[in-house]
């Protein structure tokens, strides 16, 4: 994962973004701010690490249309628009005081590939090349706000024992074997927190 300065830089600068405005409104949970980066920003970018072991993957979410379902204060929206200046995100969640604050921080690093919007899923009215989310629901709820409306993938961030839910959701919605991939983020984070955290790749 090779940045410019320029993404370096707006990846830094999250983490007093993130203090300041959950000082006012609380997106993040309160014992975890002091952990924005290694918890958050991070755990988002191994979105980024998986495509980079899909061939051909990478290069289709860089310049995709591409919702981020759930994005809360705009994880993992952010980090993944800051790395991808030619993708277009749309960064939805229906609780309005998470999308102010995603939308204060996508305007505050001046990322122009960035639209907030205070929505539910089925409101949308369009279908996208990707959906990315993080543990906002289980596969199974969360899979029918989005069936329809996804070009090429869903990746997804959860952690936990996913078998029986990613099994429940082939038999719901008669996924064919093969469509589901499960990546471990500890195989790149190294750190006890990402034990059992996995991007769970549903290609349509």
């Amino acid at each position: 994962m090779t940045l410019t300065q320029q993404q370096e830089q707006r990846l830094k600068a999250l983490e007093g973004l993130y203090r300041e405005w959950n000082a006012k409104i609380n997106v993040i949970s309160r014992k975890d701010i002091d952990n924005v980066y290694e918890h958050h920003v991070l755990h988002s970018l191994a979105i980024a690490k998986y495509l980079e072991t899909v061939p051909g993957l990478e290069e289709s979410f860089a310049t995709g249309d591409i919702l981020d379902l759930g994005t809360g204060g705009g994880f993992p929206g952010i980090p993944l628009a800051i790395l991808y200046p030619e993708a277009r995100f749309t960064l939805c969640d229906s609780v309005n005081k998470k999308t102010i604050v995603a939308q204060a921080v996508a305007q505050a690093l001046g990322l122009e590939n960035v639209q907030v919007v205070n929505a539910r899923a089925e409101s949308l009215g369009r279908s996208f090349d990707f959906v990315v989310s993080r543990a906002v629901a289980s596969l199974t709820d969360f899979y029918p706000w989005v069936k329809g409306r996804f070009n090429d993938s869903i990746l997804y961030l959860k952690g936990g024992d996913v078998n029986e839910e990613i099994s429940q959701l082939m038999a719901r919605h008669k996924i064919r074997p093969g469509k589901v991939h499960t990546w471990p983020v500890s195989s790149w984070l190294k750190d006890s927190y990402y034990e059992g955290k996995l991007v769970i790749h549903i290609e349509k």
